[in-house]
């Protein structure tokens, strides 16, 4: 019930946001929804595709995903008329409807979450006019994105309570006694003091994680060079594929303008989940004395208990084929990270 009634409060607030005129999640789906991960069936017929909206509301929905070592939108568009979805898709996981018509007095996005399928989420996006819809999206587009991307880490998340890895868990229990819900195929590879490895293993890519602590020593501990550097520290622990390899941070980048490189530092934010702070880091990593590597992104938070930084450390491998749908379940693992109170532990 706290997981739905979170789930709830956040979509309610960015619904706010959007101007939505209801927002309401339906019940007793019988299918089981259709579509791959990040994938958005947009129903609009031609009139309305080949215009200006339908090349903005395309754009949006392709904006590129942020540091990433190959060009990957952030979903990809399947589009189709109304009078087809009517016959064949009404059970598509993600549904954007656009609705153009003189009738419609207003300019809104509306959403219905499990109609006909289960997990969906079906937007209706309606205006009078093709200039109106193409001005509302420029200035809640990105509202849009995150509603979708709330959708997708949902989902993501209740496939990880439902199919967890207990082992793994188990293992990070025991090192930083915090309670993580990891999905079904991950492994503990190595663990040590204060460091817990695990990856999915996968014929043409690999997902992988691994969580450390540190002590905190002030705000120098937390500047993007010391985060870095302790990075670097832990996944020497992470081995590569021959003799003296292993994993580290990139620290330059090809320099688009001639031959050279250019220093690189991991792109840095401030994130709040779950009302706790964390410090996300998204960069490259590269294999020492190697030729793999990657993106990452990096969560840090203090462990106010220990008063030592906890980091979730997130990695791909997938030289062959798109990192996104790999990057992205490992991203929501976040979401799941709770840290036990020691007074309700005394008191069970």
């Amino acid at each position: 019930m706290r997981a739905v009634l979170r789930f709830l409060v956040v979509t309610l607030s960015v619904f706010a946001v959007v101007g939505c005129d209801s927002f309401r999640s339906l019940t007793g789906a019988k299918k089981t929804a259709q579509g791959s991960p990040y994938e958005v069936l947009v129903v609009c017929d031609g009139y309305e595709w080949d215009s200006p909206l339908g090349a903005e509301l395309k754009a949006l929905l392709e904006t590129p995903v942020e540091m990433l070592n190959q060009v990957e939108p952030m979903f990809n568009v399947v589009r189709i008329t109304a009078r087809d979805f009517r016959h064949l898709l009404p059970s598509y996981r993600n549904i954007l409807k656009v609705l153009c018509s003189p009738d419609i007095t207003e300019t809104a996005i509306l959403a219905q979450y499990d109609v006909v399928a289960s997990p969906q989420i079906v937007l209706t996006f309606q205006g009078p006019s093709i200039a109106a819809m193409c001005d509302y999206l420029k200035q809640n587009g990105a509202s849009l994105l995150q509603v979708l991307e709330i959708a997708e880490r949902n989902r993501s998340i209740a496939y990880a309570n439902k199919q967890g890895a207990k082992d793994v868990e188990r293992k990070i229990k025991e090192e930083f006694d915090v309670d993580m819900h990891i999905s079904n195929g991950f492994t503990t590879r190595a663990k040590s003091d204060n460091f817990v490895w695990s990856s999915n293993e996968f014929p043409v890519a690999s997902q992988g994680f691994f969580i450390y602590s540190h002590p905190f020593k002030g705000k120098s501990s937390v500047t993007t060079e010391a985060l870095v550097k302790a990075r670097n520290e832990f996944a020497k622990r992470i081995p590569g594929p021959v003799d003296n390899s292993y994993m580290t941070t990139v620290k330059r980048i090809p320099n688009v303008e001639d031959d050279g490189y250019v220093p690189f530092m991991p792109q840095r934010k401030v994130v709040k989940i779950n009302g706790r702070e964390w410090i996300e880091l998204r960069g490259f990593w590269e294999v020492e004395n190697d030729f793999m590597g990657g993106p990452f992104v990096s969560y840090t938070t203090l462990d106010e208990r220990t008063g030592e930084l906890l980091t979730l450390d997130c990695y791909v491998y997938s030289p062959k084929y798109g990192k996104r749908n790999f990057l992205r379940p490992l991203e929501h693992l976040v979401y799941g990270v709770s840290f036990p109170n020691k007074e309700n532990q005394e008191n069970k």
